[in-house]
C-alpha cells in the first residue's frame, strides 16, 4: 500500500503526472472517494502525465471520455450507474480489450464488475484543501 498527503489540487495532479509513470496499459484504476475528493484532479495529472494534449472533465453526464494520443486514458463516471450491468450495457468488455489505462470514478457503483486486478485509489477529505490518497494493489505498492 502506498499512501500520500496532498495539500491542495495541483499536488493530488502531480500525484497523478507520477502515476502515469509507473502506469503500464492496459490497467483499470478504481477511484473511491466522495464528491469533491480529488478523483478528477488526479485523472488530470494522469493524461497530463501520459503525454495527452486534452482538457480532462467529469464524464458525469457522459458516463465516458476518451483521451487517444500514443496512450490512451478513458475515464469513467459511474455515479449514476446502479450495478455493474449497466456498466456492461456500455461496452466495458470492449474497453477492457483496448491497450488503455481506464480510470474509473465511483467504482463503488459497480464494484461487482472487478476483478481483483485493479490498482484501489482511494481519496479521504482531511480539510477543504488536504487530501489523503491510498494505493493498493499493482505493482505500484
Amino acid at each position: 500500500m502506498k499512501e500520500i498527503i496532498t495539500h491542495h489540487e495541483h499536488e493530488t495532479e502531480a500525484f497523478g503526472r507520477e502515476l502515469a509513470k509507473q502506469i503500464s496499459a492496459p490497467a483499470v484504476l478504481c477511484l473511491y472517494g466522495e464528491l469533491g475528493a480529488g478523483k478528477t484532479a488526479l485523472v488530470r495529472g494522469l493524461a497530463e502525465g501520459m503525454g495527452l494534449d486534452c482538457t480532462v472533465s467529469s464524464p458525469t453526464f457522459t458516463i465516458v471520455n476518451e483521451y487517444l494520443g500514443e496512450r490512451e486514458l478513458i475515464h469513467f463516471d459511474m455515479y449514476r450507474l446502479n450495478s455493474a450491468d449497466e456498466l456492461f450495457d456500455i461496452g466495458w468488455e470492449d474497453y477492457l480489450r483496448r491497450n488503455a489505462i481506464l480510470a474509473v470514478e465511483w467504482s463503488e457503483n459497480v464494484e461487482d464488475a472487478f476483478d481483483g486486478s485493479e490498482i484501489r485509489i482511494r481519496f479521504e477529505k482531511l480539510s477543504d484543501h488536504e487530501r489523503r490518497i491510498t494505493v493498493e494493489g499493482g505493482d505500484l505498492c
